[in-house]
């Protein structure tokens, strides 16, 4: 039976009481229950110096290798060109790139620091493996130099950069290269497909030979369009028992008869945020028969705070919701919520139930799986509303959404109050077309399909 490694910059501390919450912990533990095999990556913490022999414990059927950073690295590899060069221009944003030299020599240094801990733990044969995100571009190519010849498939879960914004960072081609090394590159939406054949084509002479292959030279590459999803039914069922938690119905008795909005965000320049709370405001502003009678609430989990746009970001938004709120109260009513922490996955299901809009705007986004969430979490009796921003990679699925510019305040401000009058029946049609969707591109179509064509 194939024996499936994954490798990703995070793994989960499968020994916290917490269960993983995010998207790709679940996904990919969903794949090595399946399949069998090996998660390897960075533990999360910070050591003084830098170890290279990982520490290997099973837990439930799966055996996990894993690594500290160094503090030198954590600052260099991870928040700073991780975090600091190609995230940025991934989603847009050069003004926020700050790229230092020492930042992708700790870049390089880590992607072999993992592949010479890694190679050992190979069992060769019929092996598959599994490498995700942005952090690790280098690391098939770092396997490949150390004689792996194993079938090495890498998945982008952020956007892919047009190829003008990719040449702004330096040593772009290098990174082009890298991603040549694999046998099949994965990407969540055709836009991002798109953007790399066109760069390849453009850069390295690559030319498109059948549907989605990319020949240079010698080497085909497979490119394909994954969009990751969720296993619907069962963040349904969560959903339905988490809003009858106390901590849901002590929310849903305050509302009263008000709608409530939700946003959940990681607290990140990316989601749209500063806009997202100037597009509530103009709601209250526009639309005065909304005072009183809606609630908006926005949880941004803290997020790579040693940055400091991020930092900058956290306070611009206290000080928004303040302002709004110091606007608009009245005695019985506070419009504004915001809250910065992190919430379990129960209690956000139980909250996206409870609401009657979802307001997700990221200014750009590979996936965005709390709209899909949302979705998932409705009464198909009685749904509420998702406004969804057209730059989210979930847009391309959940045609039954208010699309929105996410730059446009007052369109985001109309599309709100439109779905807080939606008439019931429109409502069921959206959701049950959404719903369609989203069973359709589950999670686990989403691993099979990969895994299937990686071992093709």
């Amino acid at each position: 039976m194939t024996r499936l490694v994954v490798v990703s910059n995070r793994v989960p501390n499968m020994r916290s009481q917490q269960p993983a919450a995010g998207g790709l912990a679940v996904a990919l533990l969903g794949a090595l229950e399946e399949y069998g095999g090996l998660w390897f990556g960075w533990d999360g913490s910070v050591s003084q110096g830098p170890v290279t022999r990982p520490r290997i414990f099973e837990h439930k059927g799966i055996e996990f290798a894993t690594l500290p950073l160094a503090r030198e690295d954590y600052d260099n590899y991870y928040l700073g060109y991780a975090n600091e060069v190609l995230w940025p221009v991934c989603h847009f944003n050069l003004g926020a790139m700050d790229f230092r030299r020492p930042y992708a020599d700790s870049y390089a240094r880590i992607n072999r620091l993992f592949a010479d801990a890694l190679t050992p733990l190979l069992a060769g044969g019929d092996e598959l493996i599994w490498i995700h995100d942005y952090h690790l571009i280098p690391l098939g190519g770092e396997l490949r130099q150390r004689e792996v010849r194993q079938r090495i498939g890498f998945f982008l879960h952020i956007p892919f950069p047009s190829y003008d914004l990719l040449r702004a960072i330096p040593g772009y081609r290098q990174l082009l290269r890298s991603l040549c090394d694999y046998d099949l590159v994965g990407f969540q939406t055709d836009n991002d497909r798109r953007a790399f054949e066109e760069s390849l084509v453009q850069e390295l002479g690559g030319i498109l030979e059948a549907e989605h292959v990319v020949r240079l030279g010698e080497r085909r590459i497979q490119v394909g369009v994954y969009p990751v999803g969720l296993e619907v039914d069962e963040l349904a069922s969560l959903a339905e028992q988490s809003v009858d938690s106390p901590r849901v119905q002590r929310l849903v008795k305050g509302l009263d008869t008000r709608d409530l909005i939700v946003g959940v965000d990681r607290l990140d320049y990316s989601k749209g945020l500063p806009e997202r709370f100037r597009a509530y405001e103009a709601l209250l502003a526009d639309y005065p028969h909304r005072r009183g009678h809606t609630v908006f609430m926005q949880i941004a989990s803290p997020s790579r705070e040693a940055i400091k746009e991020y930092d900058e970001l956290r306070k611009t938004l206290e000080g928004m919701c303040g302002h709004i709120n110091g606007a608009y109260s009245d005695f019985d009513w506070v419009p504004m919520h915001y809250l910065n922490r992190t919430f379990a996955r129960a209690s956000l299901m139980g909250l996206y139930r409870a609401a009657r809009l979802a307001l997700v705007t990221p200014l750009r986004d590979g996936m965005n799986l709390v709209a899909k969430e949302f979705v998932a979490a409705q009464d198909p009796a009685r749904p509420g509303v998702l406004v969804l921003s057209e730059l989210a990679g979930a847009a391309r699925e959940l045609d039954g959404a208010i699309q929105v510019n996410p730059y446009d305040v007052d369109a985001i401000a109309a599309a709100l109050n439109e779905a807080m009058g939606m008439p019931l029946a429109e409502r069921q049609r959206r959701h049950g077309r959404m719903m369609e969707v989203l069973r359709r591109n589950s999670i686990s179509a989403w691993r099979h399909r990969f895994i299937g064509d990686l071992k093709a």
